[in-house]
């Protein structure tokens, strides 16, 4: 890849920030074709923030906007939500959701996570999950992380198609699809 000038480098780094806010400066050092100094460089001359702050940021904007769900409630923390619409989550897996002999995440950790995304996007006072169809693709060990991300499919009357699919490090590992009833009316 040909290098570029400082200011089209700049330009890419904020897109890409915008687009992937979870990039560390070692996954944008080897996008944009140069060394992580320069990445940090570049963002403390841009005055962005690592990848660490930007999460936290992100995670405190996101929780003043749940309506349905407590944030203590939700599984992961909250990285991003537009009511009605979508959200993203993160979780590391730790010792304690594993299983013991092989180290490999218990299932109902990954779908709690999921579950709890997709009832907090719903723009509502109540919400419950009505159905859930879940794929596990391949197995979670401990250290992994885990970015969820939601998306309103479809509406119909008080219910919500959501599709949440969750990834470690860009692979796919599990995708559920639910229904979820908002209660608001009632």
């Amino acid at each position: 890849m040909e290098r570029i000038n400082k200011k089209a480098r700049h330009e890419l780094l904020k897109d890409k920030i915008n687009k992937y806010p979870f990039m560390t400066d070692k996954d944008l050092a080897n996008n944009l074709n140069v060394s992580v100094q320069t990445v940090r460089l570049d963002r403390f001359e841009l005055k962005i923030p690592e990848v660490r702050q930007r999460i936290k940021i992100l995670a405190e904007e996101a929780e003043f906007k749940i309506k349905s769900i407590s944030n203590d409630d939700i599984v992961g923390e909250l990285i991003d939500i537009k009511l009605g619409q979508s959200g993203i989550s993160m979780m590391t897996i730790t010792d304690d959701m594993v299983f013991e002999k092989n180290k490999i995440a218990k299932g109902y950790f990954i779908y709690s996570q999921a579950n709890s995304l997709a009832i907090a996007i719903i723009d509502a006072e109540i919400a419950i999950t009505g159905v859930a169809k879940i794929k596990h693709m391949i197995s979670v060990k401990k250290g992994e992380n885990l970015v969820a991300k939601a998306e309103v499919t479809k509406v119909r009357g008080n219910k919500f198609f959501i599709t949440v699919r969750t990834t470690s490090n860009e692979e796919t590992v599990f995708i559920a699809k639910f229904i979820i009833v908002s209660l608001s009316d009632q």
